[in-house]
């Protein structure tokens, strides 16, 4: 584990945003993120002290969500110099955790909501110390219930599903295993995950009432994997597919060319889990070493 330095304060940060008008979290030249917002209100607000200009502050996300994909609970850490942590609070009485949370909640935009600011425990990462995120994929099958408030984050699917093969198929892909057919490759990036939970349910109740909700839990997901998963299993649940097919696409070892990618709108990150404070360094270092095929 890297030590911080005396006069650097490590932040965390919790937040949601609705992606539909972000080009994804990463920062990109010339396109509105929902990390090159958020960095941008940190500069407003933690400025350079020798000339006044805006600071840059990189921070550390738990998932990168792609473009119009949702978070209900996203993480974040950034280190921040002392004396600026300790000038956050003004003149008021509150917390420099208080006064992070409530500047930058009024310098960022309204699909952004900053729900809690702290100084982060020894040893946390916001990427490597996380044990798992849990994402939920909602599609609406009935047209009857299509709601236009809620189009911007439920998938409206023209053919009704079946829920039980749906789980039939998705319990065919959990475990740790390599998920190269349902990821998009990256250079030196493992596929290697270990996918605890893939599972559907009609709500029966609630503000999802009437929809078919995917839990999708793992350790990590590499780029894109959620969504090809989601790919992959509806052809099944409305029965186009069956799993042989599905078993012979999930069995290749490069990007599966007949599973299409589920739009990214129907996609939220709900949470993401940590252990207790005194295990982050050792989960952190753990997370960082590559991961290995198991028989």
């Amino acid at each position: 584990m890297t030590e911080l330095p005396s006069q650097v304060v490590r932040a965390r940060l919790v937040f949601s945003y609705d992606g539909t008008d972000f080009a994804g979290w990463a920062t990109q030249p010339g396109l509105r993120t929902v990390q090159g917002v958020l960095e941008e209100a940190l500069g407003r607000i933690v400025r350079e002290p020798s000339t006044g200009e805006p600071g840059v502050h990189r921070l550390t996300v738990a998932g990168r969500t792609d473009a119009g994909v949702h978070a209900r609970h996203q993480v974040a850490h950034v280190d921040l110099p002392a004396e600026a942590w300790e000038r956050m609070p003004g003149r008021s009485d509150r917390s420099p955790a208080q006064g992070l949370r409530d500047r930058l909640q009024g310098t960022t935009p309204d699909d952004v909501v900053i729900l809690e600011a702290s100084v982060a425990p020894e040893g946390f990462d916001a990427r490597f110390s996380a044990t798992q995120r849990r994402y939920a994929y909602r599609v609406c099958d009935q047209r009857e219930l299509r709601d236009p408030l809620t189009r911007r984050h439920v998938l409206w699917h023209d053919h009704a599903l079946d829920v039980d093969a749906l789980n039939e198929a998705s319990a065919t892909l959990t475990g740790l295993r390599d998920f190269a057919a349902f990821c998009k490759a990256r250079e030196g990036a493992t596929t290697i995950r270990d996918l605890v939970e893939f599972s559907w349910e009609r709500r029966l109740d609630g503000p999802d009432q009437g929809l078919v909700v995917a839990t999708v839990r793992a350790d990590a997901f590499c780029h894109s994997m959620v969504r090809s998963l989601v790919g992959a299993v509806l052809p099944v649940g409305q029965g186009r597919r069956d799993l042989n097919w599905l078993a012979a696409a999930a069995a290749l070892d490069a990007r599966a060319q007949g599973v299409a990618v589920a739009p990214a709108h129907g996609l939220t990150l709900e949470q993401v889990s940590y252990p207790a404070d005194a295990d982050l360094a050792a989960r952190a270092d753990l997370t960082r070493a590559r991961r290995e095929p198991v028989d």
